[in-house]
């Protein structure tokens, strides 16, 4: 059994301190005025005063930290060191923040072959507490969140957001076709959630190598998918030797990275309509995978 790599306390503590200069990064006061200028070519009706590149910095503290009118008094405190600087209201960085355009995760190499996970996690819309819901015997829907993960380095390179009602399986397709824009991917693992002749066969087509675990009452027949009845011969033989010749415990990443994730930044979102729902995850997202890539 190989020997388990130590942690280095002194590089991980660093990291989790520098996570508070990743999320006051000074970068945009340098390409204010050039941001602001391209913003407003050609626009029409009133002009922007703030550059994306601040609001996409409050975004990050706005879900690690501070809700919207903590952020506006957070914002008057450095204002005084940018010259004519108007502080934004919180209205206007709420308008501004739900429409910040996310990119989860720009540091992936595309000629590098990829291995993600893929699962689920269920996220509340209210932060009122289980005990309120018994008491008053009040149901509240919660949103699903499906995730790709690289497993080599356990960033998130697709999400999608879905009400409860919608299964795992049916959004594998969506999730893959996010991942392959940006990365290589090359083998994809997942639970029985996953398993259908149409996602079998999707995945056949993209050349992506499939470690799903089939149900226990599958069918050894093709049923016109060649790709699924081969891994489903495999499984039925012997299906511990199956999880180590294609390495399906480390589909336990994707697992690892919902509860870091949740540990992060809580089991709840804040924004109310829908559109802001999925951009505060995106965000979160984005944040979560910096803070990753920080850490030794």
């Amino acid at each position: 059994m190989p020997e388990r790599k130590k942690r280095n306390w002194k590089e991980y503590n660093e990291s989790l301190v520098r996570r508070g200069e990743l999320l006051f990064d000074t970068d945009f006061l340098s390409g204010w005025g050039r941001e602001l200028r391209s913003l407003n070519k050609g626009k029409e009706g009133a002009r922007y005063r703030y550059p994306n590149s601040l609001m996409s910095m409050l975004a990050a503290i706005h879900v690690y930290l501070l809700p919207y009118r903590e952020l506006e008094g957070f914002v008057r405190m450095f204002a005084g060191h940018v010259e004519g600087l108007k502080v934004p209201d919180y209205t206007t960085m709420w308008w501004r923040i739900s429409r910040v355009k996310v990119e989860l995760d720009p540091s992936v190499d595309p000629k590098e072959d990829v291995t993600i996970a893929v699962d689920s996690t269920g996220i509340k819309v209210s932060n009122h507490g289980d005990w309120i819901r018994h008491v008053w015997m009040v149901k509240r829907p919660f949103i699903k969140v499906h995730l790709a993960v690289d497993v080599k380095t356990g960033k998130i390179l697709s999400m999608e957001v879905t009400k409860e009602e919608v299964r795992d399986g049916e959004m594998l397709v969506p999730m893959v076709e996010q991942a392959s824009s940006s990365a290589n991917v090359t083998r994809l693992l997942g639970d029985g959630a996953y398993d259908s002749r149409a996602n079998f066969r999707f995945l056949h087509e993209k050349g992506i190598e499939p470690v799903i675990k089939v149900r226990k009452d599958a069918s050894a027949h093709a049923y016109g998918c060649m790709p699924r009845k081969l891994v489903a011969l495999e499984q039925l033989d012997d299906y511990e030797r199956w999880k180590r010749r294609r390495g399906y415990g480390q589909r336990a990443r994707v697992e690892s990275a919902i509860s870091s994730f949740k540990r992060t930044f809580g089991e709840h979102v804040s924004s109310v309509k829908w559109k802001s729902i999925v951009n505060e995850l995106l965000v979160k997202a984005s944040v979560y995978n910096l803070f990753v890539g920080m850490n030794p």
